[in-house]
């Protein structure tokens, strides 16, 4: 049976002339849908090269949120598509434009309203530095609006009223319009965060609609328990909604993680007040929008886009917010948990930094692990929280991946992300662009051999070449601290027990990866990883049914699964006397 991600797929490559046995040859099609396919992602080498671009200027930041996500369920097609191009016969992009920017203010209360302020900021394009909108910039008085209008439709609303049937219903018109629209909202992201165009088509939209509709599914599956109560009474739980959930999210997968975060908030009849990133508040305006559309209640769905300082403390320290989300930097989700702590003592979900490993073992198919590890590295420019940075390889492997490994990170094509020929875009901005070659940087003076890589891949622009680094020792800064750029820290080991103690020497605990033919190896690595999820054999392999999230400092709290929804419910107990049985 052909997934709904293939079909998806299968539609676009018709269009350039692939013949239906081919496609699924090359993706390998599986009764668990998509899989990775070295044959698919392999290409024969080639120098770097920047095609296409134009000048970038440096965009401003004034604070930065971060994040991982991929795709939910359809992450592991990115390996075969970002290799496979998905051209049309001239190479260049397939009518992927800037669209019009229809929504630039604040969405408060059901309505587009300028900030109190009356400010703006600009959101700009990072293929070119060109100024895309004017976005009104929400602050503490915007977002006291904001607060007072969820506030408003969960107190006396019909949202969190209605039966989670009726949610269901609703969230899944909503995914119905958010599908209808997925190349408008694909070329939105694309022009606002610079990702490549033809995965946020394949990818990114059709995971968050997988997300809402997933969590459409869940929301007349919330119930309590019947207690067993001693004594004469009758007892049992209710499950109810928080209240007014706050949701930070960051730039680098702006619609996933709008979804991601609001989906179970929704479900479980929460109303939500969000910031998106300041680099990318665009598409979190147009899902407003689609959201009113299909019949979400005015109050319900608040977006204030502005800065961390403002919009974004405004948001953790209110005294109306009942819990926050975030996804970011571990810097600020200590910020939050201090704001929150201060404030009403709101609850905290926090998905913050990793530094992933990645071990692969001599029984591997080499040639499989070199391009599974190239994916878990390299894929978005890095800017992806459970990038496998860490790459350990078994001692009697060791040389032959490596070499393998530099061939395939030379063939990564780094160009413009309209291009669809295009593998690795830019860095998100010049700050991160910098942020990376100072860690190149570090990594050449503290020791550490570049093998390939280590500079800007064009003289114009923040395109920075694979890059990979051996001879790397757990001490140096490119092997403990989190780059968020395309550099990977090859590193060899001989056991198992060398393996896991090397996995475990570092401060996060996001994800891991595992490559290996023996089974006992594979569980008796995955159990003894001190990390939140474990990919055996694959990577990037998110599914809305399986919850995500961190040990150590890389935070707490769920993202998908049922247990995402957790964080928006809370549980009331409820014991009555039974009849002639005196409660005193």
């Amino acid at each position: 049976m052909i997934s709904s991600e293939l079909k998806y797929l299968w539609g676009r490559k018709q269009q350039q002339g692939l013949s239906k046995s081919n496609f699924l040859h090359r993706q390998r099609v599986s009764n668990r849908g998509i899989s990775l396919s070295p044959l698919y992602i392999r290409r024969p080498a080639r120098p770097h090269r920047f095609q296409d671009s134009s000048p970038s200027e440096t965009r401003q930041r004034r604070q930065r949120s971060r994040s991982h996500h991929t795709s939910s369920g359809e992450a592991q097609a990115a390996s075969s598509i970002m290799a496979g191009n998905g051209c049309n016969g001239n190479g260049k992009a397939a009518g992927l434009v800037v669209p019009e920017i229809k929504y630039t203010k604040l969405f408060i209360n059901g309505e587009f309203v300028d900030a109190v302020s009356g400010k703006t900021f600009e959101t700009r394009d990072p293929r070119t530095g060109d100024v895309l909108a004017h976005v009104a910039e929400a602050d503490k008085a915007d977002v006291d609006l904001a607060v007072k209008a969820a506030r408003d439709a969960f107190e006396h609303g019909k949202w969190p009223r209605m039966s989670g049937y009726e949610r269901g219903r609703i969230m899944n018109r909503f995914a119905d319009l958010v599908d209808a629209h997925t190349d408008e909202l694909a070329a939105l992201d694309g022009a606002d965060a610079g990702k490549l165009l033809h995965l946020g088509k394949v990818i990114d939209i059709p995971g968050a609609t997988q997300m809402l509709r997933y969590y459409a599914g869940a929301a007349d599956k919330v119930h309590g328990e019947t207690l067993r109560v001693s004594g004469k009474y009758q007892g049992y739980t209710l499950k109810e909604p928080v209240g007014v959930a706050g949701i930070i999210i960051p730039w680098n997968f702006p619609t996933m993680m709008f979804f991601l975060k609001v989906s179970p908030a929704l479900a479980a009849g929460c109303t939500v007040v969000v910031k998106p990133a300041e680099q990318t508040p665009l598409s979190a305006l147009f899902y407003a929008h689609l959201a009113k559309m299909a019949g979400v209640p005015d109050g319900v769905i608040n977006v204030v886009p502005g800065f961390g300082h403002t919009a974004g403390a405004a948001i953790t320290s209110h005294m109306d917010v009942d819990s926050v989300a975030f996804t970011g930097s571990t810097e600020v989700g200590r910020l939050i948990m201090e704001s929150a702590a201060r404030s009403n003592l709101k609850a905290v979900s926090l998905e913050l930094g990793g530094k992933s490993p990645l071990i692969i073992f001599d029984d591997a198919d080499v040639d499989m692990a070199v391009n599974l590890s190239r994916l878990a590295v390299f894929f978005n420019k890095g800017e992806v929280c459970v990038a496998g940075s860490r790459v350990y390889v078994q001692e009697g492997i060791y040389d032959e991946f490596v070499k393998k490994a530099v061939e395939a990170a030379q063939s990564w094509k780094v160009g413009d992300p309209f291009d669809v020929t295009s593998n690795m875009g830019p860095q998100v901005d010049k700050e991160q662009f910098e942020k990376v070659l100072k860690y190149i940087e570090h990594g050449k003076s503290e020791g550490a051999t570049l093998l390939t890589g280590g500079k800007p891949a064009a003289e114009k622009g923040y395109y920075i070449e694979p890059t990979i680094f051996v001879d790397v020792t757990e001490d140096m800064k490119i092997a403990q601290e989190e780059i968020f750029g395309p550099v990977m820290s090859l590193m060899k080991f001989k056991t198992v027990e060398e393996a896991i103690e090397k996995a475990n020497c570092t401060r996060y605990g996001l994800a891991a990866g595992i490559v290996t033919k023996s089974l006992d190896v594979a569980n008796r690595v995955s159990r003894s990883v001190r990390a939140g999820t474990v990919w055996v054999n694959c990577y990037f392999a998110f599914d809305p049914d399986a919850p995500f999230g961190g040990y150590k400092m890389s935070g707490f709290g769920r993202d998908q699964g049922l247990a995402a929804m957790d964080k928006y419910l809370q549980v009331k107990s409820v014991i009555t006397a039974l009849p002639d049985s005196p409660w005193y």
